[in-house]
């Protein structure tokens, strides 16, 4: 990532835990599990295992600059991280040194440690975006805004609905990376996945790398059933979805036509070379973010086409995608945090928009009103017919429902509120649906 874009584009923990440092550290921690995994099976002696426990521990004292300079060489950086471990731990104990293993074995098992760690920083940045969504919906519960379907203006809901579905949203998501995080294998099989390389204890190693690593074991390796990555693209891409809606609405609601809602940040939001403004960075960058995550999602799922026993550039195009993919995810969903943490809800400003939106609730009250003696069918055909001669001829649909005769026009002009049904409720649902799934996180 460009330093010129990194503040927008590699923001909060995500985006530290998929750098070089944060590969270097995947790759090291399993080339240690694996010798101890080894030793615990009896395949390789201990001190052996602790010898390479002890230099992956230290990277300083490996020579990582010419593993990356060599990292092209074979296709991949293993080949070069094992002779400078190897190196590093003399003779003697580099039999400890990937133990069994081919190349692929340590990328993905890398990449899942690298994900795990990626993925509980995504979380901690969802759950603070939920919590502030959460306030909002508890805050703002009964407060009236004007609903917008096809970005026209609807029906009245309240902001408290609104927020309510971004908190549903981001409680829905966390759920299923949380799935998927459970769910992450290791990989150990082999040259071709036959686990020759072990005098018949491969089975054993692999379940205990696994237990090493905090993955989950799997009977066979799966070098190019590529379901473990799916599932990682799948649930990444769908957060970023649920994170690009809440971003969405919030900047269309802090439009300035529509000024229902505003980031207020003493950093951020200016223009260059229109003062006046207020842009709602924080929404628009968490937006930006999101929107790369489809094509990455995109290129995981076309990499899972793999031949025969190990995929000729497929798998390696995964790593680049999936590191930039948790990466932007990650930021997406640190910036809506932001973004929730410094919104004004202009709650005057929404009401007097449903206030001044006549027609809708209107529309509404003149169906429910010619309904006994039309229908419920009939009652929706002759509204729409009025709205259609009131938008054909330019007139208020006031005056084209009055002209029916059949309408109390001006009681319905008198009207109370406007009904928003039952959204405290289903406010008070999701708050609660919140708090039970926050008391189960262990």
């Amino acid at each position: 990532m460009s330093a010129l874009f990194a503040g927008t584009f590699a923001r909060g923990g995500a985006a530290a835990a998929v750098s070089d440092d944060g590969w270097f550290r995947a790759l090291l921690d399993v080339e240690a599990a694996l010798a101890r995994a080894a030793a615990a099976t009896g395949v390789v002696a201990a001190t052996a295992a602790d010898a390479v426990t002890a230099a992956c521990a230290d990277p300083s004292r490996l020579d990582l600059a010419r593993v990356v300079a060599h990292a092209a060489d074979a296709g991949n950086p293993v080949p070069p991280l094992v002779q400078v471990l190897r190196e590093a731990v003399g003779p003697r104990d580099a039999v400890a040194v990937h133990v069994g293993a081919t190349s692929q074995d340590v990328l993905d098992s890398a990449l899942m440690l690298l994900a795990r760690r990626a993925i509980g920083a995504i979380d901690a940045d969802l759950t603070r975006a939920g919590e502030l969504a959460a306030g909002l919906a508890r805050a703002h519960r009964d407060d009236v805004v004007m609903g917008r379907t096809l970005m026209q203006q609807a029906l009245a809901t309240t902001f408290g609905l609104t927020a309510a579905g971004w908190l549903a949203g981001l409680d829905g998501a966390r759920a299923r990376l949380q799935a998927v995080d459970a769910s992450l294998p290791v990989q150990y099989g082999g040259a071709v996945g036959t686990l020759a390389g072990t005098d018949g204890s491969g089975v054993d190693v692999r379940a205990a790398l696994a237990r090493e690593l905090g993955l989950t074991a799997t009977p066979l390796p799966w070098h190019t059933v590529r379901l473990p990555v799916a599932d990682l693209a799948g649930a990444l891409g769908a957060t970023a979805g649920v994170v690009a809606t809440a971003a969405v609405d919030i900047v269309l609601l802090a439009q300035a036509e529509v000024g229902e809602v505003a980031e207020a940040s003493q950093e951020r939001g200016g223009s260059s070379a229109m003062l006046h403004k207020n842009n709602p960075v924080a929404a628009i960058s968490a937006r930006a973010c999101a929107r790369r995550a489809p094509g990455l999602a995109a290129t995981l799922l076309a990499a899972m086409e793999q031949e025969h026993e190990r995929a000729a550039g497929a798998w390696h195009s995964e790593w680049p995608t999936m590191t930039e993919l948790l990466g932007t995810v990650g930021s997406a969903a640190s910036w809506l945090a932001e973004s929730l943490a410094s919104l004004r809800v202009d709650t005057a400003r929404m009401e007097a928009t449903v206030a001044a939106a006549g027609e809708p609730r209107l529309a509404q009250g003149s169906t429910e009103a010619l309904t006994p003696s039309l229908g419920r069918a009939g009652a929706h055909e002759a509204v729409a017919l009025a709205v259609r001669e009131a938008d054909l001829g330019g007139r208020p649909l006031a005056d084209v429902l009055r002209d029916r005769g059949d309408v109390d026009m001006e009681g319905l002009l008198r009207a109370a509120g406007p009904d928003v049904g039952e959204a405290g409720a289903q406010v008070d649902a999701a708050l609660a649906a919140h708090e039970k799934t926050n008391e189960r996180k262990p």
